[in-house]
């Protein structure tokens, strides 16, 4: 039990809670994050805080300000765009890399976590499928640089779930980019696959942007 408690306050696990707590809206985009408001929420000293903090400004989750502490990052429609265009990048050569060494087990799992993505109501739910998801092609695709980079641009996606949730409230009618890209990939048309895919990953990105600037 002791163990567990000192588990309990690395800066890893907090940096979870932290992302968790951005995830259920707890903190918001713009929200302030003081380093003793946090320690004292998750029952722990200011160091992991601290620690934390700065784990999570590498990444682009928070940003610090001199004298005034750190905050969540807020939502712009530069970094929109930013992290759309890199993450599509990434996308495109892991898929075409990564089709030779996919099992068809991999395949059932991945289009099970893409229906889950896409019928889920909960941002951290999505959060967690959507990173499985695509672990099975980066790493199918045998190049961990590039794995290790897109994880932490997902990472950094952290605050955008909660939008896109409220931006496409009805499972029914949400993009199924992953679904597609599933249907055509295991067929061994991967051209159409990703084609089909940017169609559904454009509409989100550009919705995202259009509320930005409404």
């Amino acid at each position: 039990m002791r163990r567990r408690s000192e588990n309990e306050k690395t800066p890893t696990v907090i940096i979870r809670k932290i992302r968790e707590a951005i995830l259920d809206e707890v903190f918001t985009p713009g929200d302030w994050l003081p380093e003793l408001d946090l320690a004292a929420k998750f029952q722990v000293s200011r160091s992991p805080i601290r620690e934390a903090l700065l784990v999570l400004e590498g990444e682009g989750t928070v940003v610090t300000e001199p004298r005034r502490g750190a905050r969540v990052r807020p939502l712009s429609t530069k970094e929109t765009l930013d992290i759309g265009e890199i993450r599509l990048d990434l996308i495109v050569f892991a898929v075409k890399a990564a089709y030779r060494h996919l099992s068809p087990p991999d395949f059932d799992l991945a289009y099970q976590l893409a229906e889950q993505i896409t019928r889920s109501n909960s941002a951290k739910e999505q959060f967690e499928s959507n990173h499985r998801f695509w672990d099975i092609i980066f790493q199918a695709s045998r190049r961990p640089v590039r794995r290790e980079i897109f994880r932490q641009i997902e990472d950094r996606t952290t605050r955008y779930y909660p939008l896109t949730l409220r931006l496409f409230p009805d499972p029914k009618t949400r993009p199924k980019q992953r679904e597609v890209l599933i249907e055509y990939y295991r067929k061994g048309k991967v051209d159409e696959a990703l084609l089909a895919f940017k169609s559904g990953y454009f509409e989100v990105v550009h919705r995202i942007i259009d509320h930005l600037e409404a």
